[in-house]
């Protein structure tokens, strides 16, 4: 599966540390992220994470037009409701999601869920949507 990694400033540090502590189970997945984020997970986890641009040059709408185009099967996006400026890419990536009926995950409760739904097999389904699709190469 393609799993697509993303996190507002505020909560880059949860993602990593959600990373490092899921990282047998991500570790069977191709890993996309916006560079930062993707730089910063990498890193910690030892994770291989293909980087698109940062968020403020366009890797918002990168991941978002992988969405589009069902090459993501998953999207894990942990965000700061407190914090505004970053209300248009997770409306942009939500809306995405909800067009394309991926899965999204924007708080560690429901990223838990939904990676250990993948471990046990129950997003086998994507595979039926998007069979093999590797479109990502580090």
């Amino acid at each position: 599966m393609n799993i697509a990694l993303m996190a507002h400033d505020n909560k880059k540090d949860l993602l990593v540390q959600f990373c490092t502590a899921y990282a047998g189970v991500l570790s069977k997945h191709t890993l996309c992220a916006t560079q930062i984020t993707g730089k910063l997970i990498a890193e910690a986890s030892g994770l291989e994470v293909h980087r698109f641009l940062a968020r403020i040059h366009g890797g918002a709408e990168q991941i978002g037009a992988r969405i589009s185009y069902n090459e993501i099967d998953l999207v894990l996006f942990f965000c700061d409701p407190n914090d505004v400026r970053y209300n248009e890419s997770l409306t942009f990536i939500s809306h995405l999601c909800d067009q394309n009926n991926v899965p999204l995950a924007t708080n560690v409760a429901t990223a838990e869920l939904l990676v250990l739904g993948l471990a046990r097999g129950d997003l086998d389904w994507r595979d039926i949507v998007n069979p093999k699709t590797k479109p990502f190469t580090t």
